[in-house]
């Protein structure tokens, strides 16, 4: 395979930021060799228009969400929660067509890519027609979302979700879940159809994901997970759990135990395993989530929007958790604000500054940014975590003349991406594959794709 370059004279390497580094990479997308330290510019090779960075996973998406930021923004309800914007958003998912989803996903990847996000976790769950009847590909709508990642050059990992019930002890689903139910059987054919049309290949993989402890038994969640065994051993698993204090009241009440504890007694939970939001675990379970070894999914913006709660990040770090984050809802679409709430989150709860930080690592944005680089990774099943051979040639290109790293040095680039919040993204250039997918903070289709985006949201937004 022939070999692509770039040189750049600052690279974030898994050992910190080095100076004069030549990335070289196959026709495949996958970094051959790294190196820094080089006494001068290779001739003949392009050069970063600025520092260069990996790019970050975004571990959680619902990507039809995006089309509903910001229409959910009034109190609905007396007691307005996540329960009641749950209401508001089954009535939108129920609109939406498959050209809907596919235009609305195109949208919400170009927007990933321009923030930095070099691959997604798609956790699907809206699978069939409105009237709840099978596409005639049953894969209709997760096809049109993976192949939304090939067209704007994002990687995936593609989870479709099993959704059987609407409460704990099997409750039959309600009327307005119709699109979202599958048996574990049926959710499976669904990966072995997207696998057959969309291999997989370094940008994309597959996982599953139950969508949670109550939408799902023990023995679907035993025969979901041995399913995927056979056909794709060690695959990805994300669950939603614990999100909210009603969810785990439920657990407490039908199954006698905590949703993190009861999941983690009866499971091999390890690093395949995503556990989305754990927002609401005790001190016994922090520590055992942290010593299985799986990947705590954060979604800030959205736990933040939804009123969730905090995630007890201080004591699971100090524990050694390993977490990564996602934009979830996407009411916001940024991994620096998803790390900044993080941390800020326990200053309002702990009353201190730079909570997050550690003895080794006391600058509180490298920490996170290191952390939800290799969680994030986890997350994927994707070697995307890091500029380094083997990996994936998905990297971020800095605009070292914007107001925030201006005149700065190289210790402190990331404090400021992560935490100055002025003018535009310093994210000049994004790279996914060793292809050019943003440049100059515009990505390669972007008028098309918003084109497209807005058609899409005019049909939705008009049917109200």
């Amino acid at each position: 395979m022939t070999n692509q370059a770039l040189f750049a004279e600052h690279a974030y390497l898994p050992d910190g930021w080095r100076r004069n580094v030549l990335l070289e990479w196959t026709s495949d997308g996958t970094l051959q060799r790294v190196t820094p330290d080089l006494p001068n510019a290779p001739r003949d090779v392009a050069r970063a228009a600025g520092p260069i960075m990996p790019g970050m996973p975004n571990l959680h998406s619902h990507a039809f969400q995006r089309a509903m930021a910001g229409l959910t923004e009034y109190r609905a309800n007396p007691t307005d929660s996540f329960w009641s914007w749950r209401e508001l958003m089954y009535r939108f998912a129920a609109r939406i067509t498959p050209d809907d989803l596919g235009a609305i996903a195109r949208w919400l990847y170009v927007e990933m890519l321009k923030s930095g996000y070099t691959s997604v976790c798609e956790f699907h769950y809206v699978h069939h027609a409105p009237d709840g009847q099978r596409y005639g590909n049953a894969a209709e709508l997760a096809q049109r979302v993976v192949e939304a990642a090939r067209d704007t050059g994002i990687g995936m990992t593609m989870l479709p979700v099993l959704y059987q019930y609407s409460g704990f002890g099997a409750q039959p689903p309600r009327d307005d879940q119709r699109r979202f139910i599958n048996t574990p059987d049926q959710l499976l054919a669904i990966i072995d159809s997207l696998r057959r049309v969309h291999p997989e290949h370094g940008a994309l993989r597959y996982g599953v994901a139950p969508h949670s402890l109550r939408a799902v038994s023990l023995a679907s969640l035993r025969d979901l997970i041995e399913g995927l065994d056979a056909m794709s051993p060690g695959a990805p698993v994300h669950i939603h759990i614990a999100e909210q204090t009603a969810e785990v009241n439920a657990c407490l009440e039908t199954e006698g135990a905590r949703p993190v504890q009861w999941l983690l007694d009866r499971f091999d939970v390890n690093a395949r395993w995503c556990l989305v939001h754990a927002t609401h675990i005790d001190a016994n379970e922090t520590v055992a989530l942290a010593k299985s070894g799986a990947v705590a999914g954060l979604c800030l913006t959205t736990e933040a929007n939804l009123g969730d709660g905090i995630f007890p990040a201080h004591d699971y770090l100090n524990a050694g958790g390993v977490f990564g984050i996602g934009s979830d809802s996407h009411i916001g679409v940024d991994w620096r604000a998803e790390l900044r709430l993080l941390e800020y989150g326990q200053r309002l709860a702990r009353r201190e500054r730079n909570v997050l930080a550690a003895s080794s690592q006391t600058k509180v944005a490298d920490r996170l940014f290191d952390a939800a680089l290799k969680g994030g990774a986890h997350a994927t099943g994707r070697h995307v975590s890091a500029l380094e051979a083997g990996a994936r040639a998905d990297w971020i290109v800095l605009d070292a003349d914007h107001p925030n790293l201006a005149e700065q040095h190289a210790e402190t680039w990331l404090s400021s991406v992560v935490f100055c919040e002025h003018g535009d993204t310093p994210v000049r250039d994004v790279y996914t594959g060793g292809e050019r997918v943003v440049e100059q903070r515009r990505h390669r289709d972007e008028a098309r794709l918003y084109a497209d985006y807005r058609a899409a949201l005019a049909r939705l937004t008009s049917r109200s």
